[in-house]
């Protein structure tokens, strides 16, 4: 696929690593595409460049930076893709930035009319983003949308990178992701974990 990855930090260029290594495109958008440094093999541009041509969407930006963000993407006339919501929503204190009625995502949907927003990648630390694994074992990446098509790209780019594919359903179970990527930045930091950690659905 042709994919767009708005931010160039330490997840967007992660997620790039591991997208580049399946053969797909990767363009990174960026306020500042001359500055910005991204992987081997990715091309660099402005956010609306970098989106208008994109089938898929990363939305990889802190969530201080989503409002600017948003107006860029509009203004790149992105309906009828999909837009994968990668953010944290957590507030300049690390901790939690939004009331339990609503999600980061379904918010992000309101206004981007049009467009198929799927919340996925945010309950994963960067380093393992690349290959969806940790100690040789997948680990689990929940997905939750609204479009099954649209879901079903996502699906893909993430069995590609190496993750075991979750779907957890409707997009306003988003409610539900966002604070576990919370709870994962916790027990990395607050507790002293580490970021190899990460976490696993077992089945029967």
């Amino acid at each position: 696929m042709e994919i767009a990855i708005i931010g160039s930090g330490k997840v967007g260029k992660s997620i790039g690593t591991g997208l580049l290594k399946s053969g797909n495109k990767v363009v990174y958008g960026s306020r500042n595409p001359a500055q910005a440094t991204v992987p081997e093999g990715a091309a660099k541009a402005s956010v609306e460049e970098a989106a208008k041509k994109a089938e898929v969407i990363f939305l990889a930006v802190p969530y201080s930076a989503v409002k600017e963000t948003i107006a860029k993407l509009k203004n790149a006339g992105i309906a009828g893709k999909t837009v994968v919501d990668v953010t944290n929503i957590i507030g300049p204190n690390m901790e939690w930035a939004m009331g339990f009625n609503s999600s980061g995502a379904e918010e992000l949907a309101k206004e981007l009319q049009g467009v198929d927003v799927v919340k996925a990648f945010n309950t994963v630390f960067a380093e393992h983003m690349s290959t969806g694994k940790l100690n040789g074992e997948k680990l689990s990446l929940f997905m939750a949308g609204d479009n099954p098509a649209a879901k079903g790209k996502v699906k893909q780019l993430a069995e590609q990178i190496g993750f075991e594919a979750c779907d957890a359903g409707e997009l306003k179970n988003a409610r539900y992701l966002e604070p576990l990527g919370l709870l994962m930045i916790n027990l990395g930091f607050g507790m002293k974990m580490g970021t190899r950690i990460g976490f696993k659905l077992v089945k029967e």
